[in-house]
């Protein structure tokens, strides 16, 4: 099955480390990232999507986090 997660978080080095560690489980880098201002929480957000095979079939109830 095709996985994809939507990573993101506010910019600070958590979002480096959520996406450092998507790639090191397999997981690939898809498109480019987006930076935003986030209004409500008056700081900058960061997101990048990932994709990843992995083996089985995919239901609304798989743990994208833990493939």
């Amino acid at each position: 099955m095709k996985l994809y997660r939507l990573l993101t978080e506010d910019d600070t080095s958590a979002f480096c480390h959520k996406v450092t560690a998507a790639l090191n489980k397999g997981w690939e880098l898809h498109g480019s990232p987006a930076y935003a201002f986030d209004a409500a929480k008056g700081v900058m957000r960061c997101a990048q999507a990932v994709v990843k095979d992995a083996p089985g079939t995919y239901t609304p109830e798989t743990k994208l986090g833990e493939q």
